[in-house]
């Protein structure tokens, strides 16, 4: 073989590897950048009374997690003891006891059950960046699927998900006999950046 046809075909064979590496690296899960996402659970009041009380909000820190655009498959994973009660209505000491029951054994039992789980099993696109992302959630030792509205701009994952607490074992905390209580219902907003 003559030596420019060896220049030929390693010619044709560079741009050739190069799609290929391409490919791979797309095809590729990608941590998810944990310091720079975030995820907010909200909790809200029922009852007869329920004016008496207030809807909570709860800060849940992703510890780690991956994304794979091209296999449209993510995975998160939370500790359950580093959820935190941040209602900005509440006094530092209801806060604390709100945080007490919510990691105690009547909620989370964060000792028992430490780790929060959502694996997607499947991914329908309802429009240029935005999907509808269907997964088992684990949580209070019980797996449950959800689905969850998801939007993706320069690697960001933006939406929000409900879920009832009772299909996971998790009874609503009542106070007050009963007329104010959590709602069955919880809602899950969250911004997930991937790690550049």
């Amino acid at each position: 073989m003559r030596l420019t046809e060896i220049a030929v075909r390693r010619w044709w064979l560079m741009p050739l590897a190069a799609l290929i590496a391409w490919a791979a690296a797309w095809g590729q899960s990608k941590p998810i950048d944990a310091a720079h996402s975030t995820m907010m659970v909200h909790v809200f009041k029922a009852g007869v009374l329920s004016a008496l009380g207030h809807d909570h909000e709860i800060t849940a820190p992703v510890a780690e997690g991956s994304v794979d655009a091209a296999a449209r498959k993510v995975e998160l994973r939370l500790n359950a003891a580093a959820l935190r009660v941040v209602d900005a209505k509440a006094s530092d000491k209801d806060r604390g006891e709100i945080q007490s029951t919510m990691l105690g054994s009547e909620v989370l039992d964060a000792q028992n059950f430490k780790e929060i789980r959502f694996l997607s099993t499947s991914a329908g696109q309802l429009a240029a960046g935005a999907w509808t992302v269907t997964g088992d959630l684990t949580l209070h030792g019980q797996t449950r699927p959800i689905t969850v509205q998801v939007r993706e701009k320069d690697g960001r994952y933006t939406g929000s998900g409900k879920l009832k607490i009772t299909e996971f074992g998790i009874k609503p905390v009542k106070a007050a006999g009963g007329t104010v209580r959590v709602k069955d219902e919880v809602q899950i907003d969250f911004d997930i950046q991937v790690a550049r």
